[in-house]
């Protein structure tokens, strides 16, 4: 399955989508984001699910290749 940045009728991400997203191709688990965010383990769910229904990105593997294709994953992680 392809990924790609984002197709042209596709919604945007918002700020925080691309902060976890980032957080998520950085390696992070959903505990480590929440703590870093300053958000619940639950709400970081809701926030890739939310990705996932904007994006195609089933498993953890395409939402790191997302994060590469939306430019918000580097090799130095998340700010």
């Amino acid at each position: 399955m392809p990924v790609t940045s984002r197709p042209q009728n596709a919604p945007a991400l918002s700020h925080r989508e691309r902060q976890v997203l980032a957080h998520i191709a950085a390696g992070l688990s959903h505990k480590q984001i929440a703590r870093r965010l300053g958000i619940s383990v639950h709400t970081v769910g809701t926030y890739l699910r939310r990705i996932r229904t904007k994006r195609t990105a089933p498993t953890v593997a395409h939402l790191i290749r997302l994060g590469v294709a939306e430019g918000v994953a580097t090799s130095g992680g998340p700010n």
